[in-house]
């Protein structure tokens, strides 16, 4: 027997979905303005993941040009059908929804096939049939009149997998379990012995989020509700309770009769959110034809025992250096929106990866030089080792905590006559405030640190082997969800910038460490 914690993946990883082919196990993820966009995980056990790809890799396939943190990609739905591989998607800051399509998951993934104004809304999904048709299934704004907000409707429609279009016409199915349900999204579609089931969240992806389910025994309906609603929730649990805001779930078999949601959920610290969203794991059974999670329990576990052979997981602190060194950049970095090639250049032989000083900056809705990590632990340190080529006096490089353009943390290093200021500086709301500024020596590389401890960060440099303070006991709620909103968590990475000029300057990072610290 195995067991695993949960979240099974920490940090920024929202909206899970999930299905299996073979003995295989695939996730994906929201990923909004960062670039690329949707990772692919894969696991055999639901204990062990590893990253494999990302679908959207190239600018073609995702156009972010000045979207906002929390907008771009929405919920993706990952299935896979006689051979192929289908991603469907919403990006909310160009065309909407569309599908992408490969033979391996690992790539390479399909330009985009748009689906056009009809389909409207957010969170698609693709259910196959037996007889192979394949459904649309959405949610929108309600058809007949938006009443109130988060007034919205779920519908199906068949999708022609040869002109990857829809048929005519849409069917409303649900609208939602509570009277005047706010949000009800995110649907999947399934069957089972006879009925066809549909999964949604319902109430936002606040604290009261949920997981609602229905069913039919005809795909267009009528659908009844499950009596039981909502089958998944922390709401009845109250804010303080340590994980939250619980929906958002997509269901998997194992093909040996053992049942599975995924499903996001928040674990805030003293009532602030830095994570994001994560992906946690439940066990579902089925009783007189409903699901039922995690049963005699009712809420989600600290540690699920799954049913398989294999290693455990692995309690030893994450701990990972990244020295440049390889033909291209690590699947898990990201950047912020488009024209990657433009911000950074990999240069695998000298051990580097060179951030250009370009116009833009983090506090635009622009192509910042960003190259960042998710934050996946509340206890954290990142630090790295660089050396600036600066050309004009706006030129800046260093290392940054991102939760939005208007809400992020800098420490950046800027030219001056002898050696370089390093200036601390806290963007809340837009506005900055410098927290510390201080003369570092002219000596090269330069070395930063950010540590992360709950809700307090400090900046540290090094000097003569020895990591000294900048400036300790940060407050960073204002990069929380509560404070920030949104849908992301924070990052933490590399930035270089011109602040409004491109002068031809850049600085060469190599070497980057993202390590976990034990929590008292």
């Amino acid at each position: 027997m195995l067991s695993v914690k949960n979240p099974i993946m920490t940090g920024f990883f929202p909206d899970p979905s999930i299905c299996r082919v073979g003995n295989k196990f695939y996730t994906v993820h929201s990923t909004f303005a960062y670039f690329p966009g949707v990772p692919v995980f894969e696991s055999e056990d639901l204990v062990h993941w590893n990253l494999i790809s990302n679908v959207l890799d190239r600018d073609s396939q995702v156009p972010l040009s000045g979207c906002q943190h929390s907008q771009g990609i929405f919920a993706p739905t990952i299935r896979y059908h006689k051979g192929t591989w289908y991603m469907i998607t919403t990006n909310v800051s160009d065309q909407g929804n569309f599908i992408v399509t490969a033979k391996d998951p690992r790539g390479p993934w399909s330009e985009p096939y748009y689906l056009g104004e009809s389909t409207g809304g957010i969170d698609p999904s693709l259910f196959f049939d037996d007889d192979g048709t394949c459904y649309y299934i959405g949610q929108r704004p309600r058809s007949a009149g938006y009443r109130y907000n988060g007034d919205c409707e779920i519908w199906i429609q068949t999708l022609d997998l040869d002109t990857m279009k829809l048929k005519p016409d849409a069917t409303i199915v649900l609208t939602g379990f509570q009277r005047k349900a706010i949000w009800p999204e995110g649907p999947h579609l399934y069957k089972k012995d006879g009925y066809y089931y549909i999964l949604h969240a319902e109430s936002g992806t606040s604290i009261h989020h949920s997981v609602m389910i229905a069913r039919s025994k005809n795909v267009f309906g009528p659908y009844e509700y499950c009596p039981c609603n909502p089958i998944l929730t922390h709401r009845h649990l109250g804010a303080q309770y340590p994980v939250t805001c619980v929906g958002h779930a997509d269901l998997v078999d194992d093909g040996n009769g053992n049942w599975y949601m995924v499903v996001l959920a928040c674990r805030p610290n003293q009532g602030y959110t830095l994570l994001g969203r994560e992906t946690f794991l439940a066990k579902v059974t089925w009783e007189d034809g409903w699901p039922v999670v995690n049963a005699g329990v009712g809420h989600l576990e600290e540690v699920v025992t799954l049913p398989y052979e294999g290693q455990p997981s692995d309690d030893v602190p994450q701990c990972k250096t990244y020295t440049f060194d390889t033909p291209s950049l690590p699947l898990e970095l990201l950047t912020l929106r488009n024209h990657r090639d433009h911000e950074l250049e990999l240069h695998a032989e000298e051990h580097i990866v060179r951030l250009f000083h370009r116009c833009d900056s983090l506090k635009d809705c622009g192509e910042p030089a960003y190259l960042a990590l998710r934050q996946q632990h509340w206890n954290c340190e990142f630090e790295t080792s660089f050396t600036p080529h600066f050309c004009k006096e706006s030129d800046c490089a260093g290392i940054a905590m991102v939760q939005s353009n208007e809400n992020h943390l800098r420490a950046e290093c800027y030219p001056q006559d002898s050696g370089v200021k390093l200036v601390v500086s806290l963007c809340k709301d837009g506005k900055d405030s410098c927290l510390a500024q201080m003369d570092l020596s002219a000596a090269l590389p330069i070395k930063l640190k950010l540590r992360v401890e709950g809700l307090v960060a400090s900046v540290l440099y090094q000097s003569n082997s020895e990591w000294k303070p900048v400036i300790s006991d940060i407050d960073l709620r204002s990069l929380s969800t509560e404070h920030a909103g949104g849908f992301v968590g924070c990052t933490l990475g590399l930035y270089a910038s011109g602040n409004g000029e491109d002068a031809g300057g850049y600085s060469d990072f190599e070497r980057m460490t993202y390590r976990e610290l034990p929590t008292n």
